[in-house]
């Protein structure tokens, strides 16, 4: 099995195997606030499954960890891809996800968005949350918190 995309969004969600997204593809995150803050979030996920892993239950991790290793966020589940009638044989079949997310960020910096299947990291992606020009400037132009 293949992870096709991670995608960070604002909200999305999946309809008819369609993947529908508001505000996504961002990587960066310019914050205002104070920390800590709540910042909610979405990932979305396409994952290719093949023909020969179809009709079989297959374990889905998608976990956040800071620039240090730390968790911040994981979610877990199963899911099934079916033969669809009249599907060719051999052929590959899209599953797409999402996963909703209330994050408490602590601080800036880079963290990780890591997407396993069966436990075996299938593709990493990243986000950067910065400190926007108001933050900077209660912080003394430093750009970090105050």
């Amino acid at each position: 099995m293949e992870v096709e995309w991670l995608i960070l969004s604002d909200a999305a969600e999946v309809t008819g195997n369609k993947l529908y997204l508001l505000g996504g593809g961002w990587d960066r995150l310019t914050v205002n606030s104070k920390f800590p803050l709540r910042q909610n979030m979405a990932i979305a996920l396409s994952i290719r499954v093949p023909w020969n892993e179809t009709n079989q239950k297959h374990s889905l991790q998608v976990e956040i960890v800071t620039a240090d290793g730390e968790s911040v966020f994981q979610f877990g589940g199963q899911a099934e891809v079916g033969r669809p009638p009249g599907i060719p044989p051999g052929q590959d079949q899209r599953m797409q996800a999402v996963v909703s997310v209330g994050l408490t960020l602590q601080h800036p910096g880079t963290y990780e968005i890591i997407a396993r299947v069966e436990n075996q990291e299938m593709r990493r992606t990243h986000f950067n949350v910065v400190a926007g020009p108001m933050l900077q400037r209660e912080a003394g132009g430093s750009g970090q918190p105050g």
